[in-house]
């Protein structure tokens, strides 16, 4: 299994760092999802060489417009390649999304075989994953999704035990870092909160990655490292657009 970051960045991204995206694929069992699409994810896809083509489910955590901006981009683009389906699984309310954006962009309906399915705090198949959601604290409904012993992603949410146990044994853990210590925020951690919530859950973690990064960020990343390693002895780095990580 691999992982490979498409958008590292946030609802304000920089040159560097697209909006949030990221696949998680198994290439011998041929079979792939692609985990949120903000903008910018539907050209990364083409870059990391995966192609929009052979995307044909998408997970989303929530609804905010950094993950979900290119979801009818992407579903447009299957369909004047070529490809007939596409299948949309997110948390309450996912439905609802994609139907008024077809209302918004109707002459998108019918253009390819689209199936929408909803999950929640609980385990499920998607593109042949078996997978587990659980509900995170962020400004909206959020679930962070963990496959198997392999990887887990956070989602946007605070830090807080209860995710870091949910991640306990898995190789990576991608977390929500948006911004350093000196930022007053709610709903994203900072790296001393993500350190501590770490910390305090003792749990066994192969390494951690840091995305969600907004521009606040840029040229801080050895200060947020070490306000990690201050509480949490493990393994921390920061994602990239386009980095692939082996599990």
């Amino acid at each position: 299994m691999q992982v490979t970051f498409l958008g590292t960045g946030s609802a304000m991204p920089t040159g560097e760092r697209y909006q949030t995206g990221l696949v998680v694929e198994d290439e011998e069992a041929d079979r792939r999802v692609l985990v949120d699409c903000g903008s910018g994810v539907l050209h990364r896809l083409q870059q990391s060489g995966v192609g929009y083509e052979n995307v044909s489910t998408v997970l989303l955590t929530h609804h905010h417009l950094d993950h979900v901006a290119d979801l009818l981009p992407l579903l447009k683009a299957r369909w004047l390649a070529g490809e007939e389906h596409l299948e949309v699984v997110g948390p309450s309310g996912t439905k609802s999304l994609v139907d008024d954006l077809l209302d918004v962009h109707d002459y998108l309906k019918g253009r390819v075989d689209l199936q929408v399915r909803e999950v929640g705090a609980h385990e499920f198949e998607v593109a042949g994953f078996d997978v587990e959601g659980y509900e995170t604290r962020h400004s909206l409904p959020c679930l962070a999704y963990r496959f198997g012993d392999s990887f887990t992603y956070s989602g946007d949410s605070e830090a807080f035990t209860g995710l870091a146990n949910f991640a306990d044994g898995c190789d990576v853990l991608a977390h929500d870092c948006s911004f350093p210590d000196d930022v007053d925020v709610d709903n994203h951690p900072t790296p001393t909160q993500l350190g501590e919530a770490l910390a305090a859950s003792e749990t066994d973690i192969g390494r951690v990655f840091l995305t969600h990064l907004y521009p606040h960020t840029e040229g801080r990343h050895e200060e947020m490292l070490k306000s990690i390693e201050a509480v949490y002895d493990g393994d921390v780095r920061f994602a990239d657009d386009l980095r692939t990580v082996e599990l």
